[in-house]
């Protein structure tokens, strides 16, 4: 598996907490994140997908996790076709 980018996102608690971007895509103008948090391959991990929020005037990009369950589902099958050639499966 190719080396993923990774993230460091600030929790409210100022924790900062790694994430390894697996995909990335854009729909309807907004911008979303396929992402885990373990980078070994043989590792099962945890996937989340996370929503671009961030304005112009922002200097740092603003995530926040998707946690509507239609918004998820939907994104769960887009992000499923498009890791469909990796070696990752994704399971809900």
């Amino acid at each position: 598996m190719a080396q993923e980018e990774k993230i460091t996102l600030q929790t409210e608690d100022g924790e900062h907490v790694d994430f390894y971007v697996l995909e990335e895509t854009r729909i309807n103008g907004m911008n979303y994140l396929l992402v885990t948090d373990s980078q070994e391959e043989d590792e099962d991990g945890e996937c989340y997908i996370l929503k671009d929020v961030s304005k112009a005037e922002d200097s740092d990009a603003v995530y926040e996790f998707v946690e509507n369950d239609d918004e998820m589902d939907y994104l769960f099958r887009i992000f499923t076709e498009l890791i469909e050639d990796m070696d990752v499966e994704l399971r809900k």
